[in-house]
């Protein structure tokens, strides 16, 4: 009789089991220009103007079953170098921080258990083409939210941004202005006031007003907002875009970051809900509810088996 109420446990047990590991992917965004999209180890001829990836992969950016993407057709797929490939599809995508940032996070808490990267950046794009109700902003918005349909929950933002608005001035002195509503639109779509965002201040730029633009970088005040600094990190030939070693750095240097959110390992899901954004904090409330609600039926339900049985 003892096998059978086990195997009736079981069956009911199952589906909340799912429910709860689906819940827990922990979505990060990655959103800005081509040094996020990643231009690691990408050369350009010359003579041909034809770019071309190398194709090494480091170590650290080596895939595993535990970090996903999702990928154009907004399917979640086992990530690889490059991320950006199906997204930025007009330029030739190399390494970028994206799989560094998963890989070294996971290294350091391994019970965050699933990574899910939403890749959403595209090369040589200005701050105004982010706006709130603009391509960019509209299509990296549909992305996010098609990546909570299965469960999981948004974990933070990753922006590397701003070397297209170092050209002319005016976009240079409004960049503070611009990049802080940005950040302000994407938490209200969230519904999260406190999404931890990782922002990359410029190493380099097309134009002559880097200073400006870090400057307005450094200066942005909102909370669980966290700048981490590319200057001096090595380059590609091109002195534009960051080689594969700084991208490697950079990616670990972002998940340190991310990391400074959870002060405690041990505790992982409880600390990371306190950040989470309200729809992910509902699913777990509602997860909870049902467990509790849930247990007195299944209790009803032995007392009535072994009564029949008796």
């Amino acid at each position: 009789m003892s096998s059978f109420f086990l195997l009736i446990f079981l069956i009911i047990i199952q589906p909340w089991s799912i429910k709860h590991i689906q819940a827990q992917k922990n979505i990060f965004i990655l959103a800005g220009q081509s040094n996020m999209a990643g231009r690691g180890g990408v050369t350009n001829d010359t003579k041909t103007s034809v770019t071309t990836w190398d194709g090494v992969v480091p170590p650290e950016c080596n895939p595993s079953s535990s970090i996903l993407k999702l990928n154009a057709h907004l399917k979640w797929v086992e990530a690889h170098e490059p991320l950006h490939q199906d997204i930025d599809m007009l330029k030739t995508n190399g390494i970028g921080p994206g799989m560094v940032f998963a890989n070294f996070v996971l290294k350091k808490n391994s019970q965050l258990g699933l990574v899910g990267l939403v890749p959403c950046a595209i090369g040589g794009t200005n701050i105004s083409e982010w706006e709130k109700g603009k391509v960019l902003y509209n299509h990296m918005m549909k992305r996010v939210k098609a990546s909570l349909n299965d469960g999981g929950s948004v974990r933070a933002l990753l922006w590397f941004q701003g070397e297209s608005d170092t050209v002319s001035l005016r976009d240079a002195q409004s960049y503070q202005t611009r990049v802080h509503k940005f950040f302000i639109d994407v938490r209200d779509d969230l519904q999260s006031p406190l999404l931890p965002i990782i922002q990359v201040a410029l190493a380099t730029g097309l134009g002559p007003y880097i200073e400006i633009v870090r400057q307005a970088q450094m200066s942005i005040d909102l909370l669980n907002l966290k700048t981490v600094d590319a200057k001096g990190l090595p380059l590609q030939p091109d002195g534009l875009h960051l080689s594969t070693p700084a991208q490697i750095n950079l990616g670990k240097i972002m998940a340190d970051a991310f990391l400074q959110f959870i002060p405690s390992s041990s505790h992982i899901y409880h600390n990371v809900s306190s950040i989470s954004n309200e729809a992910t904090s509902s699913i777990g409330i509602s997860s909870c509810v049902s467990h509790i609600y849930m247990l007195p039926l299944f209790i009803t339900f032995l007392t009535m088996m072994s009564q029949t049985f008796l």
